[in-house]
């Protein structure tokens, strides 16, 4: 009974507030205060009220709330567990993710294409002989096809 009170003088006294807003020509924000108002009361209207007090009085829902309780004390705790044993700790993961970029990139796609590379796979041998540089005509040709085949 005293929880319906409550809410009652809580929607009335949200009610006088979206009054006096209106009255300052804030029609929006006096809106947005009646509606928020309203709530209490639908809430004791339909009865939610009624059964927060059941329920808050209630030992069954009070050893509910600890077992939820005890449950997240758990799920915290593995959680420390496992970030001080480094089971998938963060750093196993960045190694993770850096040799899997490193696989789906082509091994030359870093080298430069001018100069000397940096990779030794990509540097020639001393045994054979030297390939003369392909000119940078050559290296845009497939473009260039490209942008004729398209009348560009």
């Amino acid at each position: 009974m005293i929880a319906e009170t409550i809410c009652s003088a809580v929607s009335a006294a949200g009610l006088g507030i979206a009054a006096i807003t209106a009255y300052r020509k804030r029609f929006l924000a006096a809106t947005r205060i009646a509606a928020y108002s309203l709530v209490p009361v639908a809430l004791v209207m339909t009865g939610v009220v009624q059964w927060l007090a059941d329920k808050a009085f209630s030992p069954t829902a009070w050893v509910g709330v600890g077992l939820l309780g005890v449950s997240w004390l758990l799920f915290a705790t593995t959680r420390m567990v496992e970030r001080r044993a480094g089971v998938g700790s963060r750093k196993e993961r960045r190694a993770a993710n850096k040799a899997a970029q490193r696989d789906a990139v082509a091994p030359a796609a870093s080298a430069p294409s001018l100069g000397s590379s940096a990779a030794p796979a990509a540097q020639p041998k001393a045994g054979k002989a030297r390939k003369p540089a392909a000119d940078s005509g050559d290296d845009f040709s497939d473009v260039e096809a490209i942008l004729k085949k398209h009348g560009i």
